[in-house]
């Protein structure tokens, strides 16, 4: 064999165990996540960590995963103030889903009460008549998002979320999609005619199904501290 084909091989191979080794530790922490006080939300076997108010969200290859039916929410077993919060999903065809922040724990089918950013395949022709706040990343009902930057239905796109008092900023794929202030946002609104629980110091992190499948993996956050 010659040499060439036998380094095309080595290639190869090492690409495919680097390959392999990242898809196996996608849920554990790097080594500057945990000298930053990251911790994991998710260990990529179960759901020990969350609560599941209607059972429509399961693990499986080391995701979550919503179910294709049904509008229940999963939600973190701990409460977060201020955090940095980073995660991957994988959209499916016109999923819809919703990230929620400093939620309180909800009945199945009694909606949600917190903060709602869109989590969307917005490219779907499904909806090709969303107002401006609907569209991935957008705080839900008042700030809308910089559109352009999720990947393909199917690739996983990597997303940060900071929530730093009223300073709500996220990252996506590595670009600012959203960096909104919820004080300078809710100015001059009536407090009865701002969404319930919006300005909530403290809560439940949370995914809110929307009768379609998302996958997430690599969900881990950071208490900031003042």
């Amino acid at each position: 064999m010659k040499i060439v084909n036998i380094i095309v091989i080595l290639l190869s191979v090492c690409s495919n165990f680097c390959a392999w080794g990242q898809q196996k530790n996608v849920n554990q922490l790097s080594r500057e996540e945990e000298k930053d006080g990251f911790q994991l939300l998710f260990d990529g076997q179960s759901l020990n960590n969350w609560i599941n108010n209607a059972e429509e969200y399961f693990v499986e290859d080391g995701c979550i995963v919503k179910k294709s039916s049904g509008f229940g929410n999963l939600y973190s077993k701990e409460e977060f103030g201020n955090f940095i919060l980073r995660f991957e999903f994988q959209l499916t065809p016109g999923a819809n889903n919703g990230l929620g922040l400093r939620h309180v724990v909800m009945p199945k089918d009694k909606g949600y009460l917190g903060m709602e950013l869109q989590i969307l395949d917005n490219e779907d022709s499904q909806y090709k008549d969303l107002k401006p706040y609907q569209y991935h990343g957008g705080l839900y009902n008042y700030v809308p998002a910089k559109r352009g930057y999720l990947k393909p239905v199917g690739e996983w796109n990597v997303q940060e979320v900071i929530a730093d008092g009223a300073h709500i900023k996220i990252i996506l794929n590595g670009f600012v999609i959203l960096d909104t202030n919820l004080k300078k946002v809710t100015q001059g609104i009536p407090v009865e005619k701002i969404q319930p629980g919006l300005l909530r110091s403290k809560g439940h992190i949370a995914f809110l199904g929307h009768d379609s499948t998302v996958r997430f993996r690599a969900i881990r956050i950071k208490s900031i501290v003042e």
